[in-house]
């Protein structure tokens, strides 16, 4: 594991191996794939990135990918990251290189906005994930409840915005 080298997703190659990792995540969690290679580059590019890509890589071939995002908790007073995918190739699985990813992620995201905590999301049928992230220390947060508002009715509030 040793060979194994993380760096971000900058060039166009990148964004294709990225691409490749979520495409596979995708499948592996049974869920369907709607950001491709183009939407990855409107995400991951310009003055204000809505994301960012951490690639695992031995002699250029893919073992693990991270895409993440900033956040920030007022009830924390300090930036954070959100961790929205996470893949290790199965070839790689159980030599730490989630655990390297994850480290990776914490420490770009603190150098590109002084990021202090992490946060994830784990699909409930996903067990072995979910085993991963509790051996890393990783809490369950049981005083809320994550909320989402789809593109139709992300739309009409925009448009009500006045």
């Amino acid at each position: 594991m040793k060979d194994i080298v993380l760096c971000p997703a900058t060039t166009e190659r990148d964004l294709d191996l990225l691409d490749q990792a979520l495409r596979r995540l995708s499948g592996d969690l049974g869920d369907s794939h709607v950001a491709g290679r183009a939407a990855l580059a409107r995400a991951l590019g310009g003055a204000h990135p809505a994301a960012h890509g951490m690639l695992a890589l031995e002699d250029g071939a893919l073992r693990g990918a991270a895409l993440f995002s900033p956040v920030f908790s007022t009830v924390r007073g300090a930036a954070g990251v959100y961790v929205s995918d996470l893949w290790v190739a199965d070839a790689a699985r159980g030599l730490g290189l989630g655990r390297r990813l994850l480290g990776a992620v914490g420490v770009r995201a603190g150098r590109l906005w002084r990021a202090r905590w992490l946060t994830l999301a784990v699909y409930d049928h996903s067990t072995a994930s979910r085993r991963f992230y509790d051996r890393l220390g990783f809490e369950p947060q049981t005083d809320a409840t994550v909320m989402k508002l789809g593109a139709e009715g992300f739309a009409e509030l925009m448009r009500n915005a006045g």
